[in-house]
């Protein structure tokens, strides 16, 4: 079952659902009509008005151009807004509010850090401190909205989270020391789920050296999306070839993974280091 992320009443993303109803109604169109102009189907569209779907300038502009931006609202300037506003850039919020929270199985491969849904928060604050040109805000905004998106884990029917990390990311030193043992100890702790399995992948491991990526598995038949890290930007596909590329990927790394007993008490081992 899909489960809607915690919506702030006042972002523009509301804004834009509760115009897009609010508009469509007044025109008396259906959800399936104002769908057909969009290009979309009418499920998409109902995601939109629930603010469970980002936009895209398409939508946007296309919805300009059926309104003609009555009472003075424009979609294209909402969508602006919450394409500039932080919390991660909008292709993977799109990701984060889309795809995990209606996948039955997410599987994770990371070589440089602790995956976000994994972090703590100080984890998760050090890094985003560390960016440039970013404000105090900002960061907190940052860092507010990665602990949202973990809030899929703590559902009554959350996914399957099957994470892969090289062994170099429990000695990467993320802040200090007791930080370090505390996002250790949460690795070990998210492991009592009976639904979050973590393997150390041994650091000889070549095979993910090209980057991080994650796949989720959706419901009824629908095709796996595979997030990918590049090194301009992530990329969200459902593409056959690029999927089925990811999936080798994934099964090279996991056969340097060490099997799950032994990697827990790798990274107990490793937490008693961080003295």
């Amino acid at each position: 079952m899909s489960v809607a992320p915690s919506l702030d009443p006042g972002s523009p993303r509301v804004r834009f659902g509760a115009e897009l109803r609010r508009l469509r109604e007044t025109a008396q169109l259906s959800q399936a009509a104002v769908a057909a102009r969009l290009g979309c189907t009418q499920t998409q569209v109902s995601r939109l008005e629930m603010a469970t779907r980002t936009p895209s300038r398409s939508d946007a502009e296309k919805l300009d151009r059926l309104f003609g931006e009555a009472d003075g609202v424009s979609f294209t300037g909402l969508y602006r807004r919450i394409v500039s506003r932080p919390g991660g850039p909008v292709w993977f919020r799109s990701w984060a509010e889309e795809i995990e929270p209606t996948a039955l199985v997410l599987r994770s491969w990371d070589p440089l850090l602790v995956p976000g849904l994994l972090q703590t928060e100080a984890y998760a604050r050090h890094l985003f401190s560390r960016g440039p040109q970013i404000t105090s805000e900002g960061v907190e905004e940052r860092v507010e909205a990665r602990m949202r998106r973990q809030r899929i884990l703590d559902r009554d029917d959350p996914p399957m989270l099957l994470v892969l990390i090289d062994e170099g990311v429990l000695r990467r030193r993320i802040g200090d020391p007791e930080l370090m043992r505390e996002q250790l100890d949460h690795l070990l702790e998210s492991t009592e789920r009976p639904d979050i399995s973590i393997q150390v992948v041994d650091s000889e491991c070549v095979a993910g050296l090209a980057g991080a990526f994650m796949i989720a598995e959706l419901p009824n038949g629908q095709p796996d999306v595979v997030h990918a890290d590049s090194p301009a930007q992530g990329q969200i596909a459902t593409d056959c070839d690029l999927v089925a590329s990811i999936w080798k990927r994934y099964e090279a790394i996991r056969l340097w993974a060490y099997p799950e007993r032994i990697s827990l008490k790798m990274i107990e081992d490793v937490k008693r280091e961080w003295t």
